[in-house]
């Protein structure tokens, strides 16, 4: 339980900082690695580049000015992560199911999830967005900004 000193006010918000920090790293990485990996082939590939770019200014935005608003905007744009994150597994793993189909029509059961797992395109690389996306989310789980600040007296991030 929180006792409402300032030392716990101060320890949130240092929290809060770093999960924000977390999540910029994050954003710009996965930009990247996206980029290197040539993932705009196809419309369906840009969907997740868009929403980390849509990220960039929202994070500066929440940064400088951590109000109500750039509060929910981050909530709902880290749900979107979230829901692009699974996704994206689904898409992949349907992906890397018609390429094994392809290699070995006859194949059944276990041995065909596993090379399907670790098939061509990775699985669970798109998890990576669903845990941006968690990380956003507990940034601003229960921000002084959205009641005014009458939790503590975090003012900033």
């Amino acid at each position: 339980m929180v006792d409402g000193s300032p030392r716990e006010f101060e320890t949130l918000a240092s929290i809060r900082k770093l999960l924000l920090g977390a999540l910029a790293i994050g954003v710009v990485g996965i930009s990247g690695e996206l980029i290197l990996l040539r993932h705009i082939d196809e419309p369906a590939q840009w969907i997740p580049l868009v929403a980390l770019g849509a990220a960039v200014p929202i994070l500066i935005w929440h940064a400088i000015a951590p109000r109500a608003a750039s509060v929910r905007t981050l909530q709902a744009l880290m749900f979107a992560f979230v829901i692009l994150g699974v996704a994206g597994v689904g898409l992949h793993y349907d992906g890397n199911v018609e390429f094994e189909r392809e290699l070995h029509p006859g194949e059944r059961g276990w041995e065909f999830v596993r090379k399907t797992v670790a098939g061509a395109t990775p699985v669970l690389a798109p998890g990576s967005m669903v845990l941006l996306g968690l990380v956003g989310l507990a940034h601003a789980y229960r921000h002084p900004s959205l009641d005014g600040g009458q939790r503590g007296q975090e003012t900033r991030v």
